[in-house]
C-alpha cells in the first residue's frame, strides 16, 4: 500500500510553489512599470525626432502652407510633395490631384481642431492637429479616385467634411505640372 506524505508536507510544498508564483508576477510587475516609467521619462527628455511644429494662427499668412503652396508639387528628385490644410468644415485644397507609380509625401496640418486624414482604398489614416505636421509616405500603383472624409469628429459640419484625391498617370501629371507658370506650384483636379 502506498503512504501518503502527511498533511503538513504538501501544505508546505503547496505554500512554497504559492510563495515562488507570487514573486514571478511581482517580478513581471516591476518590470512593465519600469519599462513604463522609463519610457514616459526619456519621451519627455528627448521627444521623437521627426515632431514638427507650426503655429496654427499664422498658416494661412506664412510660412510652408499658404494657400498658393497647398496641393501637389513636383520635387527636384521626382517625387511628390502634397500639401494640405484642414479647418471646420473642409479640407484645402477640395481635390487633390497626385501621378501613379511616384513617391508621394504628404503634409498636412489643422488650423484649428483635430481632424482626421483617411485616404479610402489605401493605408492612409492619420489625425491632424492644430501645431503639428504630420507627414506620411505612400505610392499609388494605378490612377483612380479616392474619397477623403474626415474621420475625427471636429464639429457640427463634420459630417460634410471631405475631399477627393485624383490618382492619374505619371507622364499626364508630370505634362501638367511643366506647363504650370514659374511662379505657380500648385496643380489642381480643374481644368
Amino acid at each position: 500500500m502506498a503512504t501518503n506524505p502527511p498533511p503538513s508536507h504538501s501544505h508546505e510544498v503547496a505554500e512554497r510553489i504559492e510563495k515562488r508564483w507570487a514573486m514571478v508576477v511581482i517580478a513581471i510587475v516591476t518590470v512593465l512599470v519600469a519599462m513604463v516609467i522609463f519610457t514616459g521619462l526619456n519621451w519627455a527628455m528627448m521627444p521623437p525626432s521627426r515632431v514638427e511644429t507650426v503655429r496654427p494662427e499664422t498658416l494661412h499668412v506664412s510660412g510652408e502652407f499658404i494657400e498658393s503652396n497647398l496641393g501637389s508639387a513636383v520635387e527636384a528628385d521626382g517625387s511628390v510633395t502634397v500639401r494640405i490644410v484642414a479647418q471646420q468644415y473642409s479640407f484645402t485644397p477640395q481635390c487633390l490631384l497626385v501621378p501613379a507609380d511616384t513617391p508621394i509625401t504628404f503634409r498636412a496640418t489643422s488650423s484649428d481642431v483635430v481632424h482626421g486624414f483617411l485616404i479610402t482604398n489605401t493605408n492612409i489614416n492619420s489625425m491632424l492637429e492644430p501645431g503639428y505636421i504630420s507627414t506620411f509616405k505612400t505610392t499609388f500603383n494605378k490612377p483612380g479616385d479616392h474619397l477623403m472624409p474626415c474621420h475625427e469628429y471636429c464639429g457640427v459640419g463634420h459630417q460634410g467634411m471631405w475631399a477627393h484625391v485624383r490618382v492619374i498617370d505619371k507622364s499626364a501629371f508630370m505634362q501638367m505640372a511643366a506647363g504650370l507658370p514659374a511662379n505657380s506650384r500648385r496643380l489642381s483636379c480643374v481644368k
